[in-house]
Parts: structure tokens; sequence; C-alpha cells
């Protein structure tokens, strides 16, 4: 069991922000536009790095520095192939603040620390929380199975997880998966969580960098339109379009791993999130979506979020509970 938490809130303490509010660094979508826009309104902008050539993020980078004062992040999967140049730019140009996932965060977290920057690692279970606490990070993300793109595989739930990563771990802890709004932002800080991680809430603002019709397609979607599937490969939550009909007729098919991933080809998650090809591709976004009707600022979003919070009681449970 893991020692009593501090009861400030250090996870504003750690980023230096307002609100304890952080936006995924979702793929195709968490351009600098919207981190700068996030970060502007006191939460945490993430750029999504995954997506980007070395480049392309060095490019993001500096144009959310001039867009924001104001502490942003970049979202770094391990799996990148030129992750060692993704780091090094992160390095050169002095980013504050790095969320690993997809890996083992052993590999760059020292390294990047060294530099001053602070690490959080995205975990499912709370098994990988307490390796990453032993990897020195800095702080986790405990996202439950809710959540929309790449997901763990022992499907555990938000509410289940939350709990099960506090007992486990005494860094900070941030909650992910099926969070949207002020009331379920509360709802896990009584869990323990000391902040809140939204990505799908973010896919569908106006700085967002997902297609237009990504968007749309979104707000369509309704109860039970999406699934997690394609665990051989890496599980994926994505909405039941055309696509998503080609792999349930491979499964029934009796695929091989070899042939499902023939199947999912290159660029899948560009190809629906970026481009709008809504039949072709990937549409990667989590349960939520049935809750979202509206494509609006991310800067409103995150007020919207804090008032929400604010009136559901949450500023009158403690000091850990304000902001």
């Amino acid at each position: 069991m893991a020692a009593e938490k501090n009861q400030g809130n250090r996870i504003t303490e750690l980023f230096s922000i307002e609100y304890p509010i952080i936006q995924g660094g979702m793929i195709w979508c968490a351009g600098w536009e919207l981190a700068s826009a996030v970060s502007e309104a006191g939460g945490l902008g993430i750029i999504g790095s995954g997506s980007m050539y070395p480049d392309v993020l060095r490019e993001h980078i500096t144009k959310c520095k001039a867009a924001t004062s104001k502490s942003f992040a970049v979202n770094l999967p391990l799996l990148y192939p030129d992750i060692d140049k993704h780091v090094e730019s992160i390095i050169e140009l002095e980013v504050p603040i790095v969320f690993t996932s997809a890996g083992s965060p052993k590999i760059w977290t020292s390294k990047l620390q060294s530099h001053g920057i602070k690490v959080v690692h995205v975990v499912s279970s709370a098994v990988f929380a307490a390796k990453s606490e032993a990897a020195g990070v800095d702080a986790v993300v405990a996202e439950g199975f809710e959540a929309g793109g790449h997901n763990g595989r022992e499907e555990t739930t938000t509410m289940c997880l939350i709990p099960s990563v506090i007992d486990t771990v005494d860094i900070p802890v941030i909650a992910a998966g099926g969070l949207y709004d002020g009331n379920s932002m509360l709802a896990a800080m009584v869990l323990g969580a000391e902040g809140v991680q939204m990505g799908s809430r973010f896919v569908a603002t106006e700085e967002s960098s997902a297609h237009i019709e990504f968007k749309k397609t979104v707000l369509e979607t309704g109860e039970g339109a999406t699934s997690l599937t394609l665990k051989e490969l890496t599980p994926v939550r994505m909405i039941h379009n055309a696509f998503y009909r080609k792999v349930i007729e491979a499964y029934e098919a009796k695929a091989s791993k070899e042939e499902l991933a023939e199947l999912l080809g290159r660029g899948r998650s560009k190809q629906g999130m970026f481009e709008g090809k809504l039949d072709e591709g990937e549409l990667e976004i989590g349960q939520i979506a049935s809750m979202l009707s509206a494509i609006q600022p991310a800067g409103k979003v995150v007020s919207d979020i804090v008032s929400q919070y604010r009136e559901a009681g949450g500023c009158s449970l403690g000091k850990r509970f304000e902001f």
C-alpha cells in the first residue's frame, strides 16, 4: 500500500498550470494550435508527435512556443521509428514536459530529466504503473479502456483502474478514459487522481487538426458505436465504419496476425482522421463521443469543465480538490 498522499494538488505544481486538465496527445488531431489553445486556457496542451516527421515536430514546437508562454508538452510514443531525433528536438527546443507511451519508460526518462524535462508515462494497469515509478517518471496517466485510440489489452475500466493505481504508487496519478466534463473529472479526483487527461473531448474543437468530416462523424457517434479491436497488433478503439466492418469480416474468416497487419496497412488513421476518408480510414475515438454535440473552441471546453467541476462541489472538498 502506498503512503498517504500529499494533500496539495501536485499536478498543477508539477506542470506549473492553473487547472489539472490535460489535453490528450492524439495523433493527427493534436498540433500546435490545439496545444497552445489549451495551455492558454489554463490547462496543459500536448503536441501529438506520433504522426509527425522530425522536421514537422520541430515546426509545431516552435509555433507552440510562439503562441503561448505557458507550459505545454509533447506526447512521445516510444515505438516511434525516429524517436532519437524527436528527443533531440525536444531537448534542443526546451520542451518542459514529455508524456511517453507505448513502450518502456526506462529508455529515455533519465536523459530527458537530466535536461530538466518532466516525464509522465501512460499506463493501463497497476503493474505498469509500478514499473513506471521504478523507472523514475514524475507522474503516470492511468488510462481506462473507455479511451479512444490505442489502449490496454486488459480492458480495465477507468473507475476500476484509478483506485488500483493510486494504491500502488506514490507519484501523482492522472486519470484518463471516459472523462469529458467537470462531473466526470470530480469522480476521478474523488477516487484519488490529481488531474485528468481528456483526448476525445478535444478532438471536436475548432483548433483540433482532425479533418472536419471526422469531427462531424464524432458528433454523430452514438452509444455502442465504438469497439476495442486488433489486440493481436496494437489494441485500438475505433468507430464502426466500413473499415471496421472489414476487420470484423477478417476475424470471422479466422485471419492470421499477418493478414490483419496487411489489412491494416499503412496510414489508416491518417486517412480517416486527417484526410477525412471516412470509409477507408481508421476512426479512433473514445466511448464519450456519444456525449459530444458541438464543435467548440478549446478554451471554452476548458472553462466549461472548470465551471462544471466547481458547480458539482469540487472546491468544497478540501485543498486537494481546489483550483
